[in-house]
């Protein structure tokens, strides 16, 4: 029969289609470190980090000195008249200079808290910028399979309308001959126009795979190699749910999100503590037309403040900042339950996408023998038509699972990682420059001076 051909092409192309590596092929890691390099969202999030960075050397100033110059000159006319009759007028031209500064000596404890919290924070965020790493990378992973496998179920329906087409044409040669009804050719026609239509729908699969992965990666797709499962899984679901609860980025962002609403406790209640400060004054006066005369002043003086009752407010935000923090731990709590199941749920997915290639490979194998066998009694009259086209569609379908099961299990692979916090570009090896979340923070943990930034739009 004609389309024996036809079908082992499907045999070939299920089997080589998806797993072979072409030459000059893009692999999954070439394309994490694409993404990892020009993806905006983490260019976002670290330009975010960066400027949580600033909130510890802003917290750090108020250990320092504030240093303040003033200047006055003005022109002053005055006009009197005297009892006598007599009217004098003068002008002058008053200047003034000062420089004063003030230095907090005591403040309640706000600094500490106020850095505290500030340092805490940018720690959270720091966290929070491995979980948009995360996500963005596993974005790229998802859009990656999802292109290879739509491309494979591609080729699977165009190689289908090929076989069908010649088994079409075969149908149609056979009916002329008597040897074959009308009901047959019908029955073929009716699997053709069904297999172009899955082809079409195959067809715009693909083209929102490739407009996926085109927004996450930044480029088309090329010549896509088959991954293999990640290096680094976890040994079992119990060792995943482990690495989740102190490895995973959110329950450590969590964590440091609500030690900084316990600092901010502590940075309200220090507004019900007497303010010590150090002030110092230089102060020079001149009257250039008047009585020329030129006073300088200097002055030092120790001021205490002490906060007696303040209408109830600062009492109410310390109560505030107190259920803040109070809510925070319970979201932690929560946080850590996400994540354990997200390990649970992303590890059952793994090992039922592994069960499941294993099923769906010995179901191909069958179906391969089931058609083989099918298409032989056809050929002798003891099967119809109608029996070969389901035994071929019945192996279709098997093989589009098979593939839809191999993505499944490489993304449930990531998914695995992504869990437990492993999915980075320094736990994966990318071939990056790893950002380095501390360089900025080094650099302006103890500035004095300067606006200027050490990154611009990375």
């Amino acid at each position: 029969m004609k389309f024996r051909t036809g079908v082992s092409a499907i045999a070939l192309l299920a089997i080589v289609g998806f797993s072979a590596a072409d030459v000059k092929a893009e692999s999954l890691s070439d394309i994490l470190a694409l993404t990892y390099e020009t993806n905006p969202d983490i260019g976002a999030a670290r330009a975010a980090l960066r400027g949580t960075d600033e909130g510890v050397p802003q917290a750090l100033s108020n250990w320092r000195p504030e240093v303040e110059i003033n200047g006055a000159y003005g022109v002053r006319k005055r006009d009197r008249d005297l009892s006598t009759g007599t009217e004098i007028n003068n002008t002058d031209q008053p200047q003034s200079i000062s420089l004063g500064i003030s230095q907090n000596l005591f403040r309640g404890f706000r600094t500490i808290a106020e850095t505290d919290q500030a340092r805490n924070q940018v720690a959270a965020d720091r966290a929070n910028l491995v979980t948009r790493e995360q996500d963005v990378l596993l974005q790229a992973v998802t859009a990656y399979m999802n292109v290879k496998r739509e491309r494979a179920i591609l080729d699977l329906r165009r190689n289908n309308v090929r076989v069908l087409e010649q088994q079409q044409s075969a149908t149609k040669d056979r009916f002329e001959v008597g040897e074959l009804t009308r009901t047959d050719t019908a029955q073929a026609d009716s699997r053709l126009a069904a297999a172009v239509a899955a082809e079409t729908a195959a067809q715009g699969n693909l083209n929102s795979a490739i407009a996926d992965f085109v927004e996450v990666v930044g480029q088309a797709p090329g010549t896509l190699e088959a991954p293999e499962l990640p290096a680094g899984l976890p040994a079992s679901e119990a060792e995943a749910v482990e690495m989740a609860k102190t490895n995973n980025p959110d329950v450590i962002s969590s964590d440091f999100t609500e030690r900084a609403a316990r600092d901010a406790v502590d940075l309200r209640a220090g507004e019900l503590l007497p303010v010590l400060t150090l002030d110092g004054e230089v102060e020079k006066n001149k009257d250039i037309l008047g009585s020329d005369t030129e006073t300088t002043e200097q002055s030092v003086t120790l001021n205490l403040s002490v906060p007696l009752y303040q209408a109830g407010d600062v009492y109410s935000r310390i109560r505030e900042a107190k259920h803040l923090a109070n809510q925070r731990l319970l979201e932690f709590a929560e946080v850590a339950r996400e994540a354990q199941e997200q390990a649970r749920s992303s590890w059952a997915d793994l090992v039922s996408a592994r069960a499941r290639i294993t099923s769906l490979q010995a179901s191909v194998d069958a179906q391969q023998v089931a058609f083989e066998g099918v298409q032989q009694e056809a050929q002798v009259g003891s099967r119809t038509v109608l029996d070969v086209l389901d035994a071929e569609q019945e192996l279709l379908d098997a093989r589009v699972s098979l593939v839809q099961a191999q993505r499944d299990l490489i993304v449930a692979g990531y998914q695995v990682l992504s869990a437990t916090g492993q999915l980075t570009a320094l736990d994966q090896g990318l071939r990056v420059e790893v950002y380095d979340p501390t360089r900025n923070f080094d650099e302006v943990e103890d500035q004095l001076f300067g606006a200027d930034i050490l990154y611009d739009r990375k």
